[in-house]
């Protein structure tokens, strides 16, 4: 981020502006980076809450360890952005591009991830808690050593995602897209996995293509899958 002249002040980072002697309206339009070019900008480690961007490029820039509690992202370049380390909690992303964007121990508490491209985008040894991840494509997106806890993957489209070894407690599955998915090695406590639509044969030969080989899950999950005819044959009850 460029250097700014606030008052008799040089700023150059978000901390010193929020510490700058500015007007009302002068600390409005810093809150507000909406259509800026901000391409590669270097933001790591700042503390920033309820910014908002909104059409903005922000292809190759550095969020890592920042906070950004509240803040919002709509319409905007996100592409190749890092985010590893950063603070998302109550944060909305509605939208965007975050192709291969890295989401590497990132605090995730009730963010909103909607009608965004997450292709190539890696969420690793990440917790997520009470996050929705709506109507988005997540075929392409990969999960490593990650805890789901309480997140909402309604309406998602995850065929073929590997959710292997990964942990999953009070997650909703309802009406998302899960053919060939699989969650080898993972533990799942009342899961949710309501279909898309009727239940029909084609429905209940999606089920089947997904793999749940040496998961563990609780009695209620179990009893949900073996209703919508999943192959469990190898889970073990936790």
């Amino acid at each position: 981020m460029k250097a700014k002249m606030i008052g008799n002040k040089i700023v150059k980072t978000v901390q010193d502006i929020n510490h700058a002697r500015i007007s009302p309206e002068e600390r409005q339009l810093l809150t507000n980076f909406s259509g800026g070019d901000l391409s590669k900008s270097d933001f790591a480690g700042v503390t920033a809450h309820n910014r908002k961007f909104k059409g903005s490029a922000l292809r190759g820039s550095d969020f890592s360890g920042a906070d950004l509690t509240g803040s919002s992202f709509t319409g905007s370049d996100v592409r190749e952005a890092n985010f590893d380390g950063t603070n998302l909690t109550d944060c909305t992303f509605s939208a965007n591009d975050l192709t291969d964007a890295s989401f590497n121990k990132t605090i995730l508490l009730r963010t909103l991830f909607s009608a965004s491209g997450l292709n190539g985008a890696k969420f690793v040894v990440a917790q997520l808690t009470d996050v929705r991840v709506t109507g988005t494509d997540l075929r392409k997106t990969v999960f490593e050593n990650c805890t789901f806890i309480g997140v909402d993957f309604t309406h998602s489209d995850l065929r073929s995602v590997c959710l292997d070894g990964q942990s999953f407690t009070g997650v909703r599955f309802d009406k998302a897209a899960l053919s060939e998915a699989t969650f080898n090695g993972a533990m799942l406590r009342n899961v949710s996995f309501r279909p898309t639509y009727a239940l029909t044969n084609k429905f209940y030969r999606a089920i089947k293509t997904i793999c749940f080989d040496g998961a563990r899950m609780d009695k209620l999950t179990y009893a949900e899958l073996k209703g919508l005819r999943a192959d469990l044959s190898k889970v073990t009850f936790i």
